[in-house]
């Protein structure tokens, strides 16, 4: 950015670029003494009541009080790569919590529990990323009283397939009578692939929140699904992440037809939620969906693209094998029988 003697430039931005990638100096400190400043250079993923919000590569979400900018503007996204991303189990363990946080968490060691009411397994189960700072029957007793005291079942998240997974964590859950269930498959993919498809994304609409149509067609918010009315902790879920997106297709009638979300956290891109209506199926809506949401996503400066699978979707697999996904590492979920040692 190019600034005046002083530090102070021009404030080139408006409202209307939020969700554009920018470059911010604000003045900074108590107004004694010499100025000082402070750059800031990310997604502007909001502008309220006079505070921006700019979320950075790393996830993190900056604040800027719009009376404190002394120059600002649009920066262009970096040159999208289009080979497929290297990342650790652990970078994309992190980053999918992010991407689709619970509504309540507490720290156990360096394991994270969470508890959304129910609303999908991955929102209210156990995080473990290392050592939980407690032999592991007096975590899982943990656990178990955590859970037990929000209604829930005592269930965590084991990563597995490479090398730096837990595996070491399934077997002893296994050897304590922790049975499995869910397994899922992690794939990643370069993400400029997924935009350049030549389909006319300008059918798809996309915005920061669903609406009825949306939920509705995505038919997982209420309680135990078949259309109830929607959860607020399903909300928070779906809304929550640090850009996210809901894309929407509307067939001439107006009828909501495909839908999908995203949620752009650095450099990673995060696709869930993609569903099409059973009768406006083999139209090539999802590709459509993924095109438009990919290219938000470049747009924020993602390069890379992950999304997550259950094993037996052979549907879904063939899918996104055709769009170039590739497995990176697997996960399921561990939970305790009735006679479990815990």
């Amino acid at each position: 950015m190019e600034f005046l003697a002083g530090g102070r430039g021009e404030v080139r931005i408006t409202r209307a670029d939020v969700g554009k990638r920018v470059s911010v100096r604000r003045l900074t400190g108590d107004g004694e003494g010499p100025e000082a400043f402070t750059d800031a250079v990310g997604v502007l993923t909001s502008w309220d009541e006079g505070v921006l919000s700019i979320t950075r590569r790393t996830g993190e979400c900056v604040r800027v009080e719009e009376s404190s900018l002394v120059a600002a503007k649009v920066v262009p996204a970096a040159p999208a790569r289009r080979k497929v991303p290297a990342a650790t189990p652990r970078e994309l363990q992190e980053v999918a919590a992010r991407g689709w946080p619970a509504v309540e968490t507490e720290r156990l060691g360096q394991w994270t529990l969470r508890a959304s009411g129910g609303f999908t397994r991955r929102a209210n189960s156990v995080l473990p990323l290392g050592d939980p700072g407690l032999p592991l029957e007096g975590a899982l007793e943990h656990i178990g009283r955590w859970y037990g005291a929000r209604g829930l079942p005592p269930v965590i998240a084991v990563a597995t397939g490479r090398a730096d997974t837990d595996a070491e964590l399934a077997a002893r859950l296994a050897e304590r009578g922790w049975a499995d269930e869910a397994h899922t498959r992690v794939r990643i993919a370069a993400l400029a692939p997924l935009a350049d498809t030549g389909a006319d994304t300008t059918r798809v609409a996309l915005s920061r929140e669903p609406d009825a149509d949306w939920l509705a067609l995505y038919n997982r918010t209420g309680e135990g699904g078949g259309g109830q009315e929607v959860t607020e902790d399903a909300r928070k879920v779906l809304t929550g992440g640090p850009s996210v997106w809901c894309a929407t297709v509307h067939d001439a009638d107006g009828r909501t037809t495909a839908i999908g979300r995203l949620a752009v956290d650095g450099r990673w891109a995060g696709f869930a939620a993609v569903e099409v209506a059973p009768d406006a199926r083999r139209q090539g809506l999802a590709t459509l969906v993924m095109a438009a949401l990919a290219e938000r996503a470049l747009a924020e400066g993602a390069s890379a693209a992950y999304l997550q699978v259950e094993a037996d979707n052979t549907d879904a697999l063939g899918f996104y094998d055709r769009l170039g996904f590739t497995d990176h590492h697997g996960y399921h979920y561990r939970r305790p029988l009735p006679d479990a040692r815990r």
